[in-house]
C-alpha cells in the first residue's frame, strides 16, 4: 500500500514510519508545522522547530520522502484560538481534540488522498479493528498509554481511512527498542507533555494575552453569592478545581472546590465537595461510531482524560445527547465525554455549560 505517515519528529510516529517500510509499504512522511516558538519551547514539548528537523533526519534514514505542511494560520485559528475563547467562556477546553480533527485528520488527510495513498497512519495508542460493520475504534494494548479520549471525534469515514500500527504495542519500552533497532536517532527522545504550543507551560498566560478580559483579579463567592475571596483571573480556574482558592480551600473543616465559572460577573462559584457534583449532563457537537439508537442506551462513560470510565444512560437528542450518571460526579462545560462499551469508542461530544 501506499500510506501517508503523519511524522511529528516524535519516536511513536517515527516507529510506525519505520515499521510500515519494513514491511514494504510506499511510505511518505508528512510533518505539520504549526508554529515556531524557536529556542523557547521547553524540552518535552511537542511540535516545535525542532521537530520538523528530527522527523526530516528519520525519513532520510529510512528513506522515504518527506513533505513539511505549512498549517501555522490554520492551527492558530482553529487551535489557539478556540482554546482561548473557550476559557474566556469558562470552559475547559480540550485542544487536542481540535488538533485531531483539524489540522491532522481533515488536512494530512486530504493530502493523503491526494497524494493517491490508499491510508494514513499515525503514532497515536489506539487500535482499528475491522467489525461486522466496518472499521472500529479501540482502546489500545497499553492501557498506560490509551490515546481513545482524545480521538472520540474521529468519524466513521476517516477511521476507514486511518491506521494506528501501535496500538497492539504492550508498552513504550518496546517502541524504543524498535526505534533502536532500525537505528533512529531520536530513540531516547522524551514524550511529548502538556499543551505543545504553551512553550512556558502556562496555559493562563496565553489565555490572558489572546483573550485579555479573563485578566484580573475577581471574587470567589459561594452559592449564596456571599465573597469568600480574590480570585487571580478567570482563565485560571476549572470546574472541579480546588487549587488556588486560598484559606477558603477548606471551610469549617469542609473541602471547598470550584463549581461553576460566572463569566459575566468574573466569579469563581465554589461549595463542599460532597454537593457540587451532579448527576445529569447535556452533550453537543456529537459524534456516532455506532448508529445511535434513538431510545438510548446504557455504557460506560469518561468525562475527563485521567478519570476512570462511569456507567451512564446516555439519549440522543437532536443537538446533541443527554447523559445521566448512575453516581454524581464533577463534569466541566468544554470537556469531552467519550462513550465505551468494554474497550469499543461508541462516540462522544463536548459536555455544555
Amino acid at each position: 500500500m501506499r500510506i501517508l505517515v503523519a511524522m511529528s519528529g516524535g519516536v511513536d510516529s517515527s516507529v510506525v514510519a519505520a515499521i510500515l517500510k519494513h514491511e514494504g509499504h510506499e511510505v511518505i512522511g508528512a510533518t505539520l508545522q504549526l508554529y515556531d516558538h524557536g529556542q523557547t519551547a521547553k524540552p518535552g514539548a511537542c511540535c516545535a522547530g525542532r521537530d520538523i528537523m528530527d522527523a526530516r533526519a528519520v525519513a532520510d534514514r529510512l528513506d522515504i520522502p518527506h513533505y513539511v505542511v505549512d498549517a501555522e494560520a490554520r492551527f492558530r485559528q482553529s487551535v489557539i484560538e478556540s482554546f482561548a475563547d473557550s476559557y474566556a467562556r469558562g470552559e475547559t477546553p480540550v485542544p487536542c481534540v481540535a488538533c485531531n480533527q483539524g489540522v491532522k485528520f481533515t488536512d494530512l488527510l486530504g493530502m493523503a488522498q491526494d497524494l493517491g495513498c490508499e491510508a494514513m497512519a499515525t503514532g497515536h495508542y489506539v487500535r482499528r479493528i475491522e467489525g461486522d460493520t466496518g472499521a472500529e475504534l479501540h482502546r489500545p494494548v497499553d492501557l498506560s498509554r490509551d490515546q481513545s479520549w482524545f480521538l472520540f471525534a474521529t468519524t466513521r469515514e476517516q477511521l476507514d481511512f486511518l491506521r494506528f500500527p501501535l496500538g497492539d504495542v504492550p508498552d513504550k519500552a518496546v517502541v524504543r527498542a524498535r526505534a533502536e533497532a532500525f537505528g533512529l536517532s531520536i530513540a531516547a527522545k522524551p514524550d511529548s507533555q502538556d499543551i505543545c504550543f504553551v512553550p512556558s507551560g502556562s496555559y493562563a498566560e496565553v489565555v490572558e494575552t489572546l483573550r485579555p478580559q479573563t485578566h484580573g483579579s475577581g471574587e470567589i463567592v459561594d452559592e449564596t453569592g456571599r465573597v469568600l475571596g480574590q480570585h487571580e483571573g478567570i482563565a485560571r480556574y476549572t470546574v472541579g478545581q480546588s487549587k488556588r482558592l486560598g484559606d477558603i480551600h477548606t471551610k469549617d473543616g469542609t473541602r471547598q472546590m470550584v463549581k461553576r465559572i460566572d463569566v459575566a460577573n468574573r466569579r469563581i462559584v465554589v461549595g463542599p465537595r460532597q454537593s457540587a457534583g451532579r448527576t445529569e449532563l447535556a452533550l453537543r457537537d456529537m459524534n456516532w461510531l455506532v448508529d445511535a439508537p434513538p431510545e438510548g442506551l446504557r455504557c460506560m462513560v469518561q468525562i475527563r482524560a485521567r478519570e476512570p470510565v462511569r456507567e451512564a444512560w446516555v439519549t440522543p437528542t437532536e443537538n446533541g445527547a443527554e447523559v445521566r450518571l448512575n453516581e454524581a460526579a464533577m463534569p466541566a462545560p468544554g470537556q469531552a465525554c467519550v462513550l465505551y462499551h468494554d474497550s469499543r469508542v461508541l462516540g462522544g461530544g463536548f459536555i455544555r455549560a
